[in-house]
């Protein structure tokens, strides 16, 4: 029988927090963002996604405490 289990996503975006959200890639802490586009700069140094790219990707990011365009501090 074949795993249909969906792999988790190997980046995880947690709720706002003082207008920053904390990332953690395969579950280590890699740091803060306050932006959609610090996010893309980080993704992109690790090489997971184009600095351009969408980050609407569920395969990719797990958001917490909101989506993709949920940035108080902005």
């Amino acid at each position: 029988m074949e795993d249909k289990t969906r792999d988790r996503p190997r980046v995880v975006v947690d709720e706002p927090l003082d207008g920053r959200r904390r990332i953690m890639i395969d579950g280590k802490d890699v740091g803060v963002v306050v932006s959609a586009d610090e996010l893309r700069g980080v993704l992109s140094r690790a090489g997971l996604m184009a600095a351009d790219a969408p980050i609407d990707n569920p395969r990719l990011i797990e958001w917490h405490g909101g989506g993709p365009d949920d940035w108080p501090a902005v």
